[in-house]
């Protein structure tokens, strides 16, 4: 595989002292119970899994993400660790390679007999790890907002579904910026299913799809899009970006070019955070938008406490986005749902996992039965600076719906776990 961005490589994401340790009390039972020695649990140590791309085009984005769980595993091990063990974390390199990631994530479980993990970040690199998991029934932190229409017993995902990014950035845009959308895509998973939720939003809600347009992952030769746009959108318009990688850098810097800047074609991105502006260059990205539930800026003393602990740990000049944040915060669910179980076993755990809450940086999040978290939806400017200026965000938590109400075969459906009778998907009376 060539090094060049993918899917949120841009995509397309110790001691910190402890006193500003970011989160958080685990709320929970710490009752230790023993285990065999050839478990996850088992010595002095509770082995997890760390598994993401390490080398490869995704590499640039995912780096920061084992650094912020890192982050979360030193804190918490100086705080005491799990159960009275430290955590010992195994990584392993995704390698950028989808098939890689189905290797090592079998490593992990069978080899290693990790007690969890924690990776992936396309949606390709989670698709292809699925199945190892819910064959050897064990478990995956997912930490990327994705495209919805999958939850799995064996995957607990942290990041955004789809009604708490996508569709509120499009009722945001629809009420602010215009009804005429311009959709650019790579050409995976992730943006082709975001891409149906939106038509069928915009078809609902009265708004209109003028163009659609998908790029190989990492083609750079965006002119093409560029004019289909200028064509679609003569007077401008709104343009829904779910481009990563490379593409992105070409995409922006051509939009600027042809003279379609943001106060006529403002564009709205699901997948371009903090390090994906420092990296395509904030002249131009200045006045764009962007939809997550985390950004650097948000204010709130436990992500004062974080970006202090952060910078403290990996230097002041790195930056924090919503991946990261999201991947920090499920090590501490995790270590929260271990505690109350008072045991590594997965199934304990695993119910132990329902209704855990924290006071996370983005805000207070609980994860549901349907294994996704409960998350405020912020939409975020670009500013001078690179970081984000929050220009909208909820009032409170939104619920997560992994089943997407909009499209019509799974309109209707929903998720939850915590009831064996429901289930991954259910119709709802």
């Amino acid at each position: 595989m060539t090094t060049q961005f993918n899917r949120r490589k841009f995509l397309i994401y110790g001691s910190a002292a402890l006193g500003s340790s970011v989160l958080l009390k685990a709320c929970a039972n710490n009752t230790q119970t023993s285990t065999p020695a050839d478990s996850p649990a088992g010595g002095n140590t509770i082995k997890v899994g760390i598994l993401h791309s390490l080398s490869g085009t995704m590499a640039i984005s995912e780096k920061s993400v084992v650094d912020a769980e890192n982050l979360a595993i030193k804190e918490i091990n100086a705080q005491g660790g799990v159960l009275g063990k430290q955590i010992e974390a195994i990584t392993e390199d995704g390698a950028s390679n989808w098939d890689t990631f189905r290797e090592k994530a079998t490593k992990l479980i069978e080899q290693d007999k990790v007690a969890v993990v924690f990776g992936c970040w396309t949606s390709a690199s989670r698709k292809n790890v699925k199945p190892v998991f819910e064959d050897k029934d064990h478990m995956l932190w997912y930490p990327v907002q994705y495209e919805g229409q999958e939850c799995s017993k064996n995957i607990f995902y942290t990041g955004a579904a789809p009604n708490q990014q996508i569709e509120p950035s499009v009722d945001w845009l629809l009420k602010n910026k215009g009804k005429e959308f311009f959709l650019v895509g790579s050409d995976y998973v992730f943006p082709r299913t975001a891409n149906t939720i939106i038509k069928a939003q915009l078809e609902a809600l009265g708004g209109k799809t003028v163009g659609e347009d998908y790029l190989p992952l990492g083609n750079v030769e965006v002119t093409p899009i560029i004019a289909k746009i200028k064509q679609a959108l003569p007077n401008g318009g709104v343009i829904y970006n779910t481009l990563n990688g490379d593409s992105n850098v070409a995409f922006f810097k051509q939009l600027k070019g042809a003279g379609l800047t943001p106060d006529k074609y403002p564009s709205m991105s699901v997948s371009i955070a903090e390090e994906e502006v420092k990296a395509i260059g904030v002249e131009y990205l200045k006045g764009h938008y962007a939809a997550w539930n985390y950004f650097q800026t948000v204010d709130t003393p436990a992500n004062k406490k974080f970006v202090e602990a952060f910078k403290k740990e990996y230097g002041a000049d790195r930056v924090l986005n919503d991946p990261m944040e999201a991947a920090y915060i499920a090590v501490y669910l995790w270590k929260q749902a271990v505690e109350k179980a008072g045991s590594t076993d997965l199934a304990k755990v695993r119910q132990a996992a329902y209704g855990q809450t924290i006071d996370a940086p983005e805000g207070k999040v609980t994860m549901n039965g349907n294994h996704h978290i409960s998350k405020i939806v912020r939409i975020g400017e670009v500013r001078d600076d690179g970081l984000f200026k929050i220009i909208y965000a909820t009032p409170a938590p939104v619920e997560p719906i992994p089943w997407n109400q909009y499209v019509k075969e799974t309109k209707g459906f929903a998720c939850d776990w915590s009831d064996p009778a429901k289930g991954g998907k259910y119709k709802q009376s």
